[in-house]
């Protein structure tokens, strides 16, 4: 029992190997269909949960933006994903989300933080990134490796007094060892592609810059420590930004010389 569990997770592992846009080894157990109506299920069923806007000027702001960046999404990822929907929810939460299936919600509270159209572009260049770099799959195959992992270790320990003890370290292990460092990497990945998408659609980038400014004065320093958290902590998600301008300003400088000038008005 013991060699056949352990055996498993090896070939699961040999089995779902799969590569980021960014070349990072990624874990992937699940279709991208599957995953896909996953994320328009969770979708639905959010609109009938939350309040959805009825700020028609305010709709249209945040459709035009997100038609800009999505507009800049490579040939290769475009073929998966033919349409997608933008819903404004009406909330004090300074957040966005982009779920695979093509759906981007954007919470009201976040324009306390998203001053113009740039600083919103770098939040739904982001959002979106999550998506193309299949990261909802990633986390929902760690998660699924994570337990076969569990009730490996259960078999192996059964006969252990250390049981307990063991079990409780493993379980921290898989929380802070595997699932949120992954997520701490998927987060500074998503920066990279968004600020790339967001520049490529005529959004100035440095404005990314300015926004996660924003948020830590919106938030007030209120944020767990990084090494427990999924999030890179603002600064150091604004050293990585900063180092990327250089990278992606010559696909902004591109986009102006070819007409993309977004007039997006809140």
């Amino acid at each position: 029992m013991k060699k056949w569990l352990f055996g498993g997770v090896a070939a699961l592992l040999v089995a779902a190997c799969a590569t980021s846009p960014t070349g990072r080894k990624q874990l992937i157990l699940f279709g991208d269909g599957e995953v896909a109506q996953m994320g328009l299920s969770s979708f639905e069923q959010l609109k009938k949960e939350e309040k959805v806007s009825t700020d028609k000027k305010l709709t249209r702001y945040v459709q035009c933006v997100a038609d800009a960046v999505v507009h800049e999404i490579p040939a290769t990822y475009k073929t998966s994903i033919a349409d997608w929907q933008v819903v404004l929810f009406e909330s004090d939460d300074v957040n966005a989300f982009a779920l695979p299936g093509g759906r981007i919600g954007v919470y009201t509270g976040l324009f306390k933080a998203a001053k113009n159209q740039d600083q919103l572009a770098a939040v739904i260049g982001h959002e979106v990134s999550h998506v193309l770099a299949r990261h909802s799959n990633e986390r929902l195959s760690q998660s699924q490796l994570a337990n076969v992992g569990m009730a490996a270790a259960d078999s192996a320990l059964a006969d252990s007094t250390a049981r307990g003890p063991a079990m409780a370290a493993l379980g921290l292990g898989a929380q802070v060892g595997i699932l949120l460092p992954y997520g701490r990497v998927q987060e500074s990945e998503a920066d990279v592609l968004g600020l790339q998408l967001m520049a490529s659609a005529g959004f100035k980038p440095e404005q990314a810059i300015a926004l996660w400014q924003n948020m830590a004065a919106v938030t007030k320093g209120k944020a767990p420590p990084e090494f427990l958290s999924t999030h890179p902590s603002g600064e150091s998600r604004i050293k990585e930004l900063q180092d990327q301008l250089a990278v992606v300003t010559p696909f902004y400088n591109k986009a102006r010389e070819l007409g993309r000038q977004p007039q997006c008005q809140s």
